[in-house]
This record gives structure tokens, sequence and C-alpha cells, in this order.
């Protein structure tokens, strides 16, 4: 029986409904995670339109290599070949276009409003950003296993070991990256159109930095210079060491060190935006 005089107790504020510590987060990501997919489970063949990029650079660009590089080519690619070289730089900048991209369905969500809803959601901060980083990762495994297998009768050798860890790799890298991504589209929400100005200012020099494409041993003495502060340098270089079988060494490590501070800048970076954008 209610007490007369006695007021109702206030509802909790959503702020305070928020799961906390790792195990809230994982499962918060999860959720994000599978709301993200459930478009993709509809339309799978989106997965499948996403490789004609990749295997085209495979097909057409990977022959150009040796012939342009003549001999040299043994120097520069190592005794893996072209494909072992190739490959891994395909894989990451496969995962490289699609979480840098992934703003853009941020921008569509402001219009429509399921930004403002997801956010009065318990759901902690930084799920939103890592789910929504993770589901260009998952159609990137599927993508990653299907070239593996096209390429081995040409000549790739697969480690399996280190090719799961490449992927871990390029997940946390993807992570930091999509969430720089959503920032951007945050701080351009009223002028959308500068979104994709600055995603593709910056990802060319970014690729061509890093001898995803071409070998930098080659290049002027400048761009070895530049691509030292590039941390997708160290991040293809560390997935050929991973997809060659060389899970120890320190370009991997480097590779890690890049991912990991990548992630950490992306986040702290995003959190913040994301809190700005619900005022």
């Amino acid at each position: 029986m209610t007490t007369i005089g006695a007021t109702a107790p206030s509802p909790t504020p959503v702020a305070a409904r928020t799961r906390t510590g790792p195990l809230g987060l994982l499962r918060d990501v999860g959720i994000v995670l599978t709301r993200e997919l459930r478009p993709l489970r509809h339309d799978p063949f989106s997965v499948v339109f996403g490789m004609v990029q990749p295997l085209v650079f495979l097909g057409l660009f990977g022959p150009l290599l040796v012939g342009s590089l003549g001999g040299q080519a043994g120097t520069a690619f190592g005794a893996g070949g072209v494909w072992q070289w190739f490959v891994p730089a395909i894989l990451v900048m496969t995962a490289l276009f699609g979480t840098s991209a992934t703003g853009a369905n941020l921008l569509f969500e402001f219009q429509t409003g399921a930004h403002e809803r997801m956010l009065v959601t318990p759901l902690s901060r930084p799920s939103l950003l890592v789910g929504r980083a993770l589901k260009e990762m998952v159609p990137l495994a599927g993508q990653a296993v299907i070239i593996v297998l096209v390429m081995i009768p040409f000549g790739f050798r697969l480690y399996p070991v280190g090719a799961l860890l490449g992927l871990a790799l390029l997940a946390v890298f993807g992570v930091g990256l999509g969430a720089l991504s959503y920032s951007l589209a945050i701080a351009v929400r009223k002028q959308d159109w500068m979104f994709w100005v600055v995603q593709q200012t910056l990802i060319f020099p970014l690729m061509l930095l890093s001898g995803m494409l071409l070998p930098l041993e080659t290049g002027p003495g400048w761009m070895r210079v530049a691509s030292q502060v590039n941390p997708l340098a160290y991040l293809v270089d560390a997935e050929r060491a991973l997809f060659a079988g060389e899970i120890g060494s320190m370009t991997v490590l480097w590779g890690w060190v890049a991912a990991l501070v990548t992630a950490a800048v992306g986040l702290t970076v995003g959190v913040r935006a994301m809190a700005r954008s619900a005022d």
C-alpha cells in the first residue's frame, strides 16, 4: 500500500545504468557488433562485392611489380617472392579502406536520428566505437580466407598461426582508425561532404608512404624518412612478417606498438567526440 504523501522513486538515470568493468564493456561491444552486422546478414553479396578491388590489385598490379623492378625484385621482395610480399599488404589496404570509411555510416545515422537513440541507451561510449569498427573486420576475415586460398596455387605460402595473429593485429588497428573516422564524421556532421575530402586527402599519402604498393627501398630518401613516422608502415611490415611465419621478430613488435597506440589515440579522441555529439 502506498503511503499518502510519499514520493515515488525516481527513475535511474541512463548513465547510472551503464555497465561497468571489462565484462560489461565486452557485453556492450557484442550488442553493438550484432546490431551492426544485421544488415550484412541480409545482404551477404556486399562481402563478395568488397573483394573486387583487392582481387583487381592482385591480378593487375601484382605482376607489374616484378616487371617494373626487374633484377631488383629478389632484393625488394625477399625469398618469399612477390605474392608473399603483396598479399598481406592487400589485406591491410582492404582494412584501411573499410575502417576509415565507417564514419560515413554515422553521418547517415545523424540524418535518421539513429545516433541520438543509441546515445540514450545504457551502452558505454567506447562500445559504440569498438563494436562499429569491429564490424568491418568480420567481412575482412572472410575475404582474407578467400584471397589466401586463391593465391596459394600461385606460390603463396600460408602460415596459419601467423595469419591469425595478423588478422588480430589488423582488428586492433582497425578499432583505432574506425574511432578516428567516427570522430571526423562528428566534427563535420553539419558539412558532411567534408568527410570524404579529408578521408581521401589523408588515406592515399598514408598508403604510399607505408610501402604498401611499392617497396620504399627503391624510392627516394625523403620517402623513407617520412615512412618512419607513419604508423601504417610499421603495420604493413608486421603483417608481412606474420604472414611469412616470423611471429617473434622485432618487426612484429613494432607493428603491435603502432596498432595499440593508434587504438588508444582513436578511442580517446572518439569517446570525447561522441560525448560532445550529445550536446
